[in-house]
């Protein structure tokens, strides 16, 4: 199969590949880089990073991609701080913004007074139009199978072809792709690229500590849990998972007041950052359906060597 190009904007990869935002702190400079100069599209987390931090993330990512390739910044919608973290991504002259967790107009007049191209994460036909008309340069479908917050219950091959057909901007499928005949299925649906994030998260480049891609590697499952914002979130079983169930609260030793609405059931924040450090049995480890199919850490040169192997065969 020979690979569609995909164009967003300025943007033409050689790979219609984009790399998931994965917050907080799996995926920043080396992971995003790394992605970009193995021809796909890096995106550097927002979620939960200081200004000055996500300034110097996206300097060493340019570094190492030599100014070429693209590089693009998550800003999570429902954060507190989410218009200071996109002001600082359009300062520094990023590729594009991808938001998700909901959706303004004032972020499209911001990527448009910057010249940037903003991405629209959705899950619907009602919000991908919406999305187009208010200036998105492409929407990614999230189907019920990704990792992190979740907006459907809808599987993402039932929401794909609907989207597809309901807008004229680029496509991008997201939730639970980690192969290369998962790949051709969902441009075969109609969508013009892919978005890829659990895989990515176990490869050598990612910016998580070593027991974070170990977890991942020796998962079996995924659950789905209440999240503080008010969505359902898919993560990987664990001693935290257990912990929330029901109407359980967990101890917060320090609200920072990182979202726009938190129940405060637990810190989610401190979760997450957890996981990232190392303590994933006690923190949030966000992963997509099907991360039984990720059993080896390699890295991104490779899993795109597998992928390109993947979708010729399949």
């Amino acid at each position: 199969m020979k690979m569609p190009e995909l164009k967003i904007a300025h943007m033409k990869p050689k790979w219609p590949i984009i790399q998931g935002g994965m917050g907080v702190g799996i995926s920043l400079s080396n992971l995003a880089s790394a992605v970009s100069n193995a021809g796909g599209i890096g995106i550097i987390s927002g979620t939960g990073l200081p200004v000055d931090e996500l300034r110097s993330h996206i300097r060493k990512a340019r570094e190492k991609t030599q100014g070429a390739g693209y590089i693009g910044v998550n800003c999570l919608y429902a954060m507190s701080d989410f218009a200071v973290t996109m002001k600082a991504a359009l300062e520094e002259k990023v590729d594009f913004i991808i938001s998700g967790a909901g959706i303004s107009r004032d972020m499209y007049n911001w990527g448009k007074a910057y010249d940037t191209p903003v991405i629209s994460i959705v899950s619907s036909a009602k919000l991908a139009k919406m999305s187009e008309k208010l200036g998105a340069a492409a929407v990614v479908v999230e189907g019920n199978e990704a990792g992190g917050h979740l907006g459907t219950e809808e599987p993402l091959f039932d929401l794909l072809p609907e989207i597809a057909e309901a807008v004229d901007i680029p496509v991008i499928a997201a939730g639970g792709i980690t192969s290369g005949t998962d790949v051709k299925r969902a441009l075969d649906c109609g969508a013009s690229g892919v978005q890829m994030g659990t895989r990515f998260a176990a490869s050598s480049e990612c910016d998580a500590s070593q027991s974070f891609k170990e977890k991942i590697i020796q998962a079996k499952e995924t659950v789905l849990m209440d999240s503080v914002v008010g969505l359902k979130g898919r993560a990987i079983a664990n001693n935290f998972t257990e912990s929330i169930k029901g109407d359980a609260k967990l101890p917060i030793n320090k609200c920072v007041s990182c979202l726009k609405k938190c129940s405060h059931q637990y810190c989610i924040y401190q979760a997450l950052l957890s996981s990232m450090n190392g303590d994933t049995d006690n923190g949030l480890v966000f992963s997509g359906a099907g991360v039984e199919r990720v059993n080896t850490i390699k890295s991104v040169q490779e899993i795109f060597l597998d992928l390109q192997n993947e979708i010729a065969y399949s």
